[in-house]
């Protein structure tokens, strides 16, 4: 009788420590985190999306922007309508590097 519960609680213990060790390599699977990364990857994804999106108007509010104060005024001087052309490409210019950081910003977030 002692023989057999011996035997009963060695089997036992064994039992136990398979079930612990199998549930811990299931909660390490690639499977389990997978589906964690997949969903912090589309949230990551939607994120990006939003920022191009953001991205892409900002360039088209700032190239209209830009064509409206290219234009010549009434009653501007041919001198001074150059003078504020050269202004506004190096505004220009200043906003698409600023628009261009942020992509840089979002590719190197990843």
């Amino acid at each position: 009788m002692k023989n057999m519960i011996k035997k009963l609680a060695i089997y036992s213990m064994v039992g136990i420590m398979q079930i612990s060790f199998g549930t811990s390599v299931m909660e390490a699977s690639p499977i389990h985190n997978y589906q964690q990364v997949d969903r912090h990857d589309n949230d990551r994804d939607q994120h990006d999306n939003d920022k191009e999106r953001d991205r892409h108007e900002r360039e088209r509010i700032e190239n209209e922007r830009h064509e409206r104060e290219m234009k010549r005024r009434p009653h501007e001087s041919e001198r001074e309508w150059h003078e504020r052309q050269k202004q506004e490409n190096e505004r220009h210019e200043e906003n698409l590097r600023r628009i261009a950081h942020d992509i840089l910003d979002l590719i190197l977030d990843r």
